[in-house]
């Protein structure tokens, strides 16, 4: 992804798993676009100036020649609309990502919706209570944690017998990558910071999601692999 073209900027943060799937996506798709990293730990997504861009203080969200994007659903930023809006402007970008077929693109609208709530409350919960919290100096919430790990159990058990129903190596039925693949694999992807074991322990009886991660970080390499390696840099470093 080039670096220094005026009218596309995203802001982001590499522990933000939204903010992941749109840096990746634009890397996929040789998206030019001024990237903006802000130290959310730091404080920097809730400044003045950034503020001016989302007034709810959050990443990730782009400005593209004076239009702002941005979303907030409930407690849980996401980046559905970001990636769409990117999908569906900038040329070149495969029909897959988010499809022009109408029965296709509700498909992958429906998945998209049901991570809001699932997996993304789920994982998010967890990884909230589990690391970033005491991480800032908040002991551990074992309810809080009783319960993110229930909702995540529960939607892992949702795309393994749902959304990868079949002999299908992408979620829906499809044979090529669309963003909600992109989303929710950057979001379980996130769960390798609760370490090795835990991690594996949450996929160990879910096949079809550990064949479907390998489909998607063997299609969207090398920057699916670069970008998460660099999360677990960053995290290291804050650590």
């Amino acid at each position: 992804m080039e670096q220094g073209k005026k009218d596309l900027h995203l802001y982001v943060n590499i522990i933000s798993q939204p903010s992941r799937a749109i840096i990746i996506f634009c890397k996929l798709n040789n998206i030019e676009a001024e990237v903006h990293h802000l130290d959310i730990l730091k404080g920097e997504h809730k400044t003045t100036e950034f503020k001016a861009i989302n007034p709810m203080g959050q990443v990730p969200a782009i400005v593209e020649n004076g239009f702002k994007l941005f979303e907030r659903l409930t407690s849980r930023l996401c980046s559905h609309a970001i990636l769409k809006y990117l999908a569906g402007t900038c040329p070149g970008v495969p029909d897959n990502w988010y499809p022009s077929d109408p029965q296709q693109r509700a498909q992958i609208d429906s998945i998209l919706d049901w991570h809001h709530g699932n997996l993304r409350r789920g994982a998010t919960g967890l990884f909230l209570a589990e690391v970033i919290f005491p991480m800032n100096g908040a002991p551990k919430d074992t309810k809080a944690i009783a319960d993110a790990e229930k909702t995540l159990q529960s939607a892992l058990s949702n795309i393994e017998d749902i959304w990868l129903d079949g002999n299908t190596n992408f979620l829906g039925g499809s044979s090529q990558p669309s963003v909600a693949d992109l989303i929710l694999s950057c979001e379980i992807m996130e769960l390798e910071l609760l370490g090795e074991e835990k991690y594996l322990s949450f996929l160990d009886s879910k096949k079809k999601i550990r064949k479907w991660l390998g489909n998607v970080k063997e299609t969207l390499s090398p920057h699916f692999t670069d970008v998460h390696d660099s999360l677990i840099r960053a995290f290291q470093n804050k650590s």
